[in-house]
């Protein structure tokens, strides 16, 4: 395979991988996860009764895209805060692919232990009887 051919199929991934997220934007926004049982539930809330760190994620998102900036906080605000940091990554990996660099964007295993460590607090945080 040549590396133009190469190039296309990247290009035509990342296009399938935008479909498929437009498609769950759409039926996010237009379905409440608090109302339709379509959704996935927690397997570890459902087992623990404990909140994991991605509990109320997608009706945080839902209420997110209605503009609902608060209530999406209130939901899930570790998602939230992590957003803008997803976005920037996702655009530094787009920006590799259509600029045909050899070389992905990836983090640096300390970025990587860090935002697990924020996540395990975040997790513990969230189910303390008091919050601050």
């Amino acid at each position: 395979m040549d590396l133009a051919c190469a190039h296309r199929v990247k290009l035509f991934h990342w296009l399938i991988i935008a479909g498929l997220g437009l498609c769950a934007v759409i039926t996010l926004f237009c379905f409440d996860p608090s109302q339709y049982s379509f959704y996935p539930r927690c397997v570890f809330h459902q087992t623990t009764g404990l909140l994991c760190p991605g509990c109320g994620g997608l009706r945080s998102l839902h209420q997110l895209l209605h503009g609902h900036i608060v209530a999406a906080f209130n939901f899930n605000p570790f998602l939230i805060c992590l957003l803008p940091i997803l976005f920037v990554y996702c655009a530094f990996g787009v920006a590799t692919v259509i600029r045909n660099e050899r070389r992905p964007f990836v983090l640096s295993p300390r970025w990587l232990w860090a935002l697990f460590a924020c996540l395990f607090v975040f997790g513990v945080w969230r189910n303390l009887p008091v919050n601050f």
